[in-house]
């Protein structure tokens, strides 16, 4: 960005400096100037304080720490640089480090700014956030962060966009200085995300988070459901004797041969067991072995006691047989028991109807 000046109808450039050739200073500067005046970088903050550096083990301290409108604990990182150098690494560092902070330690550390006055320290956070008592707000522990530089190199922005579609929450404040008529003017400029962009990411940010909730609560219901599966298949087979449980919505076993696997398939209305051939040479090699096991295909139905479903698979490495056995995760958990004795039986006897044929295949 660049900024112009009017002069007798044309429009003459103000040069661009730096804060290293104005001798302007990080902290004895650039920091004092920002906590005197926060609003260059957002508007609806309240520094709480500086150089805050309350844990135990740690020399690192926090530029300013702050305060948003909607009790959020804000961490902001300065840096006079050209390219931002690491400063998000470190920032999300501290973020960490204090997204843990009560109100009432939020508190302590703005009354040690005021010179040790609690009761200022208070009344100016509750004027703030325009309640009546600390009682009625909570911290929230999804820290926000705003990195301010002069500028920031392509690596830290494509780091800070991509943490942000992550679920962090991070502003990129450019601070550029300019010399004007023997003073310093500084374009304070937010990049990232971009003004007119960030309603639009915070609704995708958001809903990413919701998906992640939904596929972390899906998580646990795997490992549950295989977690009681294991177990109870000790007392009938050993095809799962050495697996742990799983986060995931299949449970594997070997079938004597490498390139043969059993598996335990759970989705959302559905349960099967399957055998997948995928061999190292290739889905010619897969297809080939298929072909061989369904030639035998009534004998081995007959032994399995069902039919089953051959599936070549065209477009993919590998070849399926498979058995329906009931519902799926989401069915009743009280139900659980009964799907994993159905599951348990159908591998053991898909495992016993298929090993000998597949040790067989050439």
């Amino acid at each position: 960005m660049a900024l112009f000046t009017i002069n007798n109808d044309k429009l003459e450039s103000v040069p661009l400096t730096s804060y290293s050739q104005e001798a302007i200073l990080e902290r004895k500067h650039l920091q004092l100037l920002l906590k005197n005046h926060i609003a260059p970088l957002a508007p609806d903050l309240m520094v709480l304080c500086e150089e805050f550096s309350d844990w135990e083990d740690s020399s690192r301290r926090i530029d300013l720490l702050c305060l948003s409108k909607d009790a959020n604990l804000v961490v902001v990182e300065i840096k006079r640089s050209e390219d931002g150098g690491h400063m998000e690494l470190q920032a999300i560092r501290y973020a960490a480090m204090v997204s843990s902070m009560t109100l009432e330690q939020a508190v302590a550390a703005h009354a040690r700014d005021k010179g040790g006055d609690h009761e200022l320290a208070t009344k100016e956070i509750l004027e703030f956030l325009e309640v009546g008592s600390l009682d009625a707000i909570e911290l929230s522990d999804d820290v926000r962060i705003i990195l301010a530089a002069s500028n920031f190199s392509d690596e830290l922005v494509t780091s800070v966009m991509w943490l942000n579609k992550s679920g962090l929450d991070i502003t990129c404040v450019r601070l550029a200085p300019y010399k004007f008529d023997g003073k310093i003017l500084i374009d304070a400029t937010q990049i990232v995300p971009l003004p007119e962009a960030s309603h639009y990411e915070i609704k995708i940010r958001n809903q990413t988070n919701e998906i992640r909730k939904v596929k972390s609560a899906r998580h646990e219901i795997f490992r549950k459901f295989w977690a009681q599966l294991i177990e109870r298949a000790r007392a009938k087979t050993s095809l799962f004797a050495n697996r742990t449980t799983s986060s995931d919505h299949w449970l594997s076993a070997g079938i004597g041969r490498s390139g043969y696997v059993l598996n335990l398939i759970l989705t959302e209305d559905q349960s099967r067991v399957e055998c997948v051939i995928r061999l190292k040479e290739g889905k010619e090699a897969s297809l080939a072995a298929f072909q061989r096991l369904q030639a035998q295909k009534e004998p081995l139905e007959s032994h399995f006691g069902a039919p089953l479903e051959w599936q070549e698979l065209p477009g993919r490495l590998s070849c399926r047989i498979s058995k329906d056995v009931g519902a799926g995760w989401r069915s009743p958990e009280q139900d659980w028991s009964g799907l994993q004795d159905e599951l348990i039986e159908s591998a053991i006897k898909l495992e016993a109807t298929f090993r000998g044929p597949i040790e067989k295949l050439p």
